[in-house]
């Protein structure tokens, strides 16, 4: 015997994730203000707390984003990071070890943010589904005149 159970109709999508280029945008501009806001209550010598505010940041906009868009992701928190955040301000360097450090730094949180937010997706579109159907199976079980 067939038994039809509508699964889709109590069970919600997994959300999409946003447009890589949108998150490259907001990356750009959430950078430039906190680099902005860090510089003007810290001052620009504390790359350390740039650095953790900015991987914060790239963990959030993963959250939200698809894997393709960490290392972008990375690389424009980084060049802001690495151009208004440590003196001499405005000049773009590259110190081999702490550049290479603090690019990881930002790739793994922004990869982190996706890869939490996938699970996250994964197990609450997984406990919809397992609970429409043990829902309808007990029901079938409770009252079989209802079908």
């Amino acid at each position: 015997m067939i038994e039809w159970l509508p699964l889709s109709a109590e069970t919600r999508p997994v959300p999409q994730p946003v447009a890589t280029p949108l998150v490259w945008a907001a990356a750009c501009g959430g950078a430039l203000l906190l680099v902005a806001l860090l510089n003007s209550l810290a001052g620009t010598g504390r790359p350390a707390l740039a650095l953790a505010v900015l991987s914060l940041l790239a963990a959030l906009l993963g959250m939200c984003a698809r894997f393709v868009a960490a290392p972008g992701t990375a690389v424009m928190c980084w060049l802001f990071l690495n151009g208004f955040a440590v003196p001499p301000v405005g000049t773009l360097t590259w110190a081999g070890h702490r550049d290479t450090f603090w690019l990881a730094c930002l790739v793994t949180a922004a990869l982190t943010g996706t890869t939490l937010a996938r699970v996250v997706n994964a197990r609450a579109a997984y406990r919809r589904i397992t609970t429409a159907v043990g829902s309808a199976g007990t029901e079938r079980a409770a009252s079989p005149e209802k079908y």
